[in-house]
């Protein structure tokens, strides 16, 4: 991955190394031969943003280690640009819309403080069990219900069928994200998953969930999505 200095660079580099033992350096010399330092973290500021990451496996951490999943890692890049955030995991791997739907009021009820904004990763399990996508439709819309209800913005993580369960499937599965993002108003990231897609080396070996690595990517691709969506105090 990283390269050492070509011999030609080296080269064209000595006649600057003679030239500078031959006087001394200048003070503009001196401090552009100072090393650089790396900018300083943006301070945490205001008060603390409570979020919720409601969802399946995607944002449970499935395969990965404390500290490592979609949640943990969002907070830290949030905290880095000086939001005082603070997201709740309620991920649970193998939930479905339907098993979702159950738990989401137990969920909000039990929260220490109500969310300022909720992540939702909803679908993926309906779709690889190849269950009828009127009927995860159906809970999305529910489960979105519910958080306009208690007025809690949410940002609606995406997800696109298999390719293997057919175009008639994909036609009537992938459709349900943005239509309902529409309806409730909700921020939409179209497919959570695209920064890992067709990269083996972000995903684990069950080919569905993302790495530690992947996360990352996933990270840096839906934080300024996060961000914009909080709302402003």
């Amino acid at each position: 991955m990283f390269r050492s200095i070509a011999p030609p660079l080296l080269l064209a580099a000595a006649p600057l190394l003679i030239t500078g033992c031959d006087k001394q350096p200048t003070p503009t010399q001196q401090a552009s031969d100072a090393p650089l330092t790396a900018p300083s973290p943006v301070p945490v500021m205001g008060p603390e943003r409570p979020i919720l990451a409601f969802g399946d496996s995607l944002l449970a951490g499935y395969g990965l280690k404390d500290g490592e999943s979609y949640p943990s890692k969002l907070e830290a890049a949030l905290r880095a640009r000086g939001v005082n955030a603070r997201i709740s995991n309620a991920g649970v791997s193998g939930d479905t819309t339907a098993a979702a739907l159950q738990r989401l009021a137990f969920t909000l009820d039990n929260q220490p403080a109500k969310p300022d904004l909720a992540i939702i990763s909803l679908g993926g399990n309906d779709m690889l069990r190849g269950l009828p996508p009127a009927q995860a439709r159906d809970n999305l819309s529910k489960i979105l219900q519910t958080f306009k209800d208690r007025n809690i913005r949410v940002v609606l993580l995406g997800m696109l069928a298999a390719p293997n369960l057919g175009k008639d499937y994909a036609a009537n599965f992938n459709p349900i994200y943005p239509t309902l993002a529409r309806q409730y108003g909700a921020v939409l990231v179209p497919f959570f998953l695209q920064p890992v897609i067709g990269k083996p080396d972000l995903v684990q070996p069950d080919h569905v969930h993302p790495t530690a690595l992947g996360v990352e990517e996933i990270v840096a691709a839906t934080v300024d999505d996060v961000a914009d969506a909080l709302p402003k105090k």
